[in-house]
Order: structure tokens, then C-alpha cells, then sequence
């Protein structure tokens, strides 16, 4: 009891007030520190990609050191994307609209500061632990109970100065980003906890509480609804923000931006069994699953559409402005995912599409180009206010888009293709009734393809490095560089 009471002592005794006196004071500190850690973060978890793929290449290039293996190294790729650099990102972002949007700077100051620290600390405890194969082996859920511990108390904190900034606000009015940003905030911490109910046995070692279906129910519960909530909700509030800022124009239709958000999260929950289809889950659960999945199309081209729309009227301007052009791509590869996401929930296009390359695909198509190129327009547009300064070149800028543009596109299709080739291969029967191909067949076929792959991703990891360069040289040369 007196170390809780000490907790909110220190976190929570707050001067507020003298924040409360200039509504027009804002917390941009920890905004930058947000932005800094997002992109490094974002370089280091593409490096590690490049890495891996490079591995499907030339497998003997880990020179069989067993922390760099493919089977380590994959994980750490995956976290650094999901939770380092995009989580990093709607973190930086959320505490700068949540400040504008409700006229009042972010609250409970050392509070927020802790969730800075403690997400990076959570953050290098996974980088050095899944190396060494502490791992749960959960997708997007590997890292080990003590871990996952920290990261639930850094994310109550984050739900509290983020709700209570809210709850503070100056204006009756909650902008409908604040809507997705705390859907994201909530069900993310809903689904970790759910997902993390463990029996420890050691520092480093745990037993999920629950056992086979329902261990992997649970598991894809949490799988798709991470991406639907941490990857679809939360950028859909950063969407709804920084596309009419930087294109001058109100949202298209801020009625469809309520519909979108409660029929989105409505529905977003019940669709997580598509990825078991023909598993020994219920056959009723799957096709539960795949009938949410199908009707999930509806809001999200609803949020597409609206996001698009609201660049009607100033194509002239997107033309020449590459930071729009972010948007417009970005918004064109939403659609284009969730589109294929329904498409692969049938049961049928399933049976195809299942553990080959086309979830890779799939994957990437919505992770490179709808959750980074967001990413990236909505950090040109807020670093020159943060910093209150211009990009030192929209030249870099417009090169990146299309580095980002040519290396997700090389990427995309050759997994596609790579990918409805293996599903076909695994399916092709002789004139005997025998399995046409062997694995290693298949393995084989796919290898000029990764070959492609990696070059895609190459490219789209130049424009980072693009980036990198660009707002280096902004902070350097900006009057408030104040990190």
C-alpha cells in the first residue's frame, strides 16, 4: 500500500495548473523524443528485415552463429516494426493531437516522461532477449512474461495521462481521432493481458493458461486484433488528422468518420479465427470468422474512401506535394489490403493462400505501404511544427516517395507471385493420384523471388535512409532542436 500510495504521489502530483494558465503551451518535448526513436527504431527494424531476407537468399550467410539464425532473428524484425518503431509512432503522434485537439497541454507530465523510458526499455529487452531464444512463440507476442509485464504497466500509464489529458480538455468536443486513438490504446491493453495469462516457471520461461485450440483461439484473437487495433484503428487516427492539416481542408465527412469508427471496432473483434482455417478449431468458429472478415470490407473502405475524398477538389496540390503523396498511396494500399485480407479469409482462397507467400504479401502491402507511408507523411507534416522550422528538402522528401513507391510495389507482387505459385504447387497432383511436387521443389521455385524481394526491400530501405538524412539535418538546423 505505501508503495502505491508513493507511485501516485510522485506521478500524480502534478503542476497542472501552471501548464492550464496558456492553452497555447504545449508538451512538444516529448513529441520529439517519440519522433527520434520512431525512425530509429523504424531504420534498425528494416535493417533487420533486409537481414532476414537476405538469409532466404543465402542461407549460410548467418555463418550459423545460433543468435542470428532466421528462426531469431524473424521475431526481432517483427517486434522492432509492430512495437518499436509503428507503436512509437502513434505514441509521438497521440500526445501532440491529443494536445491540439483539446486546447491543452499533455497532463500528468512524469508520468508521461516514465512511458517514454519505459517503452524504450521495453523495447531493448526484447532486441536482446529474442536473440537468445528467450521466446514464447507466440506470433507478435514472443517476448517473455517479465517483459510483457513492463510493457502492460508502461501501457496503463500511457492509457492514463492519454484519458486524462482528454478528461481535462478545454473544448466539450472530442476530435474523431481521439476516437481511434484510444480504441487503440484500449484494446491493445485488452488483448495483452488476455494473451499474457502465463504460468512462469522461471526468470525467462512461462506456459500460456490455456491449451490447444484454445491457446491458439486466444493467440489469433490477439494476432489479427494487434494488427486491427494497433495497425488499422490507431493510424486511421493519425489519418484523421494529419491528412486535412496538411491538405487545408476539413475531413470529407466527419458523420462517416463516426460510422467508420463504430462499425470498425464492432466488428474488427470477431475475425480473428480466419487465420485457423481447416484447424482443429470448431468448423462454426472459423466460418464466424471469415464471415466478420468479409463484412469488415464495408467499414474500412468506408474509412478509405473518406480519407480520399477529402483530397477531392486539390489534385493540382497532390500533384505537387510529396507529402500528400504519401497519403494518397498510403490510403490506396489500405484499401488494397483490407480488400485482400476479406479476399483471403474465404475458406476456399484460403486453402490456396495459406502459409505460402502471399500472407507475406499481404502483410507488407498493409506494413509498408499503409502503416509506414503514414507514418512517414504524418512525420513531415508534424516535425517542421514541433520544431517550428521547415524540412530542409522537399527534394529528399519527393525522392523517398518514390523509393518507398517502386520498393513496396518490386516487393508486393513478387511475394504475389511467389506466393499463388507455391499454393498451386502444393496442390498439383500427378496422373497417380501422388503429390506432384516435393517441398524442396517448391522451395526451390520460390528462390528467384526472394531474390526480387530483397532488392524491393532494399530500395524502400533507401528511402529511410533518405529520411534518416532529411530530419537529421532539420534538427540540426532548427532554432528549437531542444531533445
Amino acid at each position: 500500500m505505501f508503495i502505491i500510495k508513493m507511485f501516485f504521489y510522485f506521478f500524480f502530483r502534478d503542476n497542472i495548473m501552471k501548464y492550464e494558465e496558456d492553452v497555447n503551451t504545449y508538451n512538444y518535448d516529448i513529441v520529439k523524443k517519440f519522433v527520434v526513436m520512431t525512425i530509429f527504431w523504424g531504420f534498425l527494424g528494416m535493417f533487420f528485415g533486409l537481414v532476414i531476407a537476405l538469409e532466404l537468399i543465402f542461407p549460410d550467410v548467418n555463418c550459423d552463429i545460433p543468435w542470428l539464425a532466421f528462426g531469431r532473428l524473424r521475431p526481432v524484425h517483427t517486434n522492432l516494426v509492430v512495437f518499436a518503431f509503428a507503436c512509437s509512432a502513434l505514441m509521438a503522434t497521440s500526445y501532440y493531437v491529443v494536445q491540439k485537439t483539446s486546447k491543452i497541454i499533455l497532463q500528468l507530465n512524469r508520468l508521461a516522461y516514465f512511458t517514454f523510458w519505459g517503452w524504450q526499455v521495453v523495447i531493448l529487452m526484447i532486441l536482446f532477449t529474442l536473440p537468445l531464444g528467450y521466446t514464447s512463440a507466440k506470433e507478435y507476442a514472443e517476448p517473455e512474461w517479465i517483459i510483457s509485464i513492463l510493457l502492460g504497466i508502461v501501457f496503463i500509464c500511457y492509457a492514463i495521462v492519454y484519458f486524462y489529458t482528454i478528461y481535462k480538455r478545454k473544448i466539450s468536443h472530442i476530435y474523431v481521432s481521439n476516437w481511434f486513438y484510444g480504441a487503440f490504446i484500449l484494446a491493445v491493453l485488452l488483448l495483452h493481458v488476455v494473451n499474457n495469462l502465463v504460468i512462469p516457471v522461471s526468470l525467462f520461461k512461462s506456459y500460456s493458461i490455456y491449451s490447444g485450440a484454445v491457446d491458439a483461439m486466444v493467440q489469433w484473437w490477439y494476432g489479427h486484433n494487434a494488427v486491427g487495433f494497433l495497425l488499422t484503428a490507431g493510424f486511421l487516427g493519425m489519418m484523421y488528422y494529419f491528412i486535412p492539416i496538411q491538405a487545408q481542408r476539413p475531413i470529407y465527412s466527419y458523420r462517416l468518420s463516426i460510422v467508420h469508427f463504430w462499425s470498425l471496432i464492432g466488428i474488427y473483434m470477431w475475425a480473428g479465427s480466419h487465420h485457423l482455417h481447416y484447424s482443429a478449431l470448431p468448423d462454426w468458429v472459423q466460418s464466424l470468422g471469415m464471415v466478420f472478415s468479409i463484412i469488415l470490407l464495408a467499414p474500412s473502405w468506408g474509412g478509405m474512401i473518406n480519407g480520399i475524398m477529402t483530397l477531392s477538389g486539390c489534385w493540382d496540390k497532390v500533384k505537387k506535394d510529396p507529402i500528400l503523396k504519401f497519403f494518397v498511396l498510403s490510403l490506396t494500399f489500405y484499401g488494397g489490403a483490407t480488400f485482400e485480407g476479406s479476399l483471403m479469409a474465404i475458406k476456399t482462397v484460403n486453402s490456396l493462400s495459406h502459409n505460402t507467400d502471399w500472407t507475406i504479401a499481404h502483410v507488407h502491402s498493409g506494413a509498408l505501404g499503409w502503416v509506414s507511408m503514414m507514418t512517414i507523411g504524418s512525420f513531415y507534416v508534424l516535425i517542421p511544427r514541433i520544431f517550428n522550422c521547415k524540412m530542409y528538402s522537399i527534394s529528399l522528401i519527393n525522392i523517398h516517395f518514390w523509393c518507398s513507391t517502386i520498393g513496396t510495389l518490386i516487393y508486393i507482387i513478387s511475394m504475389w507471385i511467389s506466393g499463388i505459385n507455391q499454393g498451386m504447387m502444393s496442390k498439383a497432383i500427378d496422373e497417380y493420384g501422388n503429390i506432384k511436387f516435393a517441398f524442396i521443389d517448391i522451395v526451390i521455385a520460390s528462390h528467384p523471388f526472394y531474390i526480387i524481394r530483397f532488392f524491393g526491400g532494399m530500395i524502400f530501405f533507401i528511402g529511410m535512409i533518405l529520411m534518416l538524412f532529411n530530419v537529421f539535418l532539420t534538427f540540426k538546423y532548427s532554432k528549437n532542436n531542444n531533445l
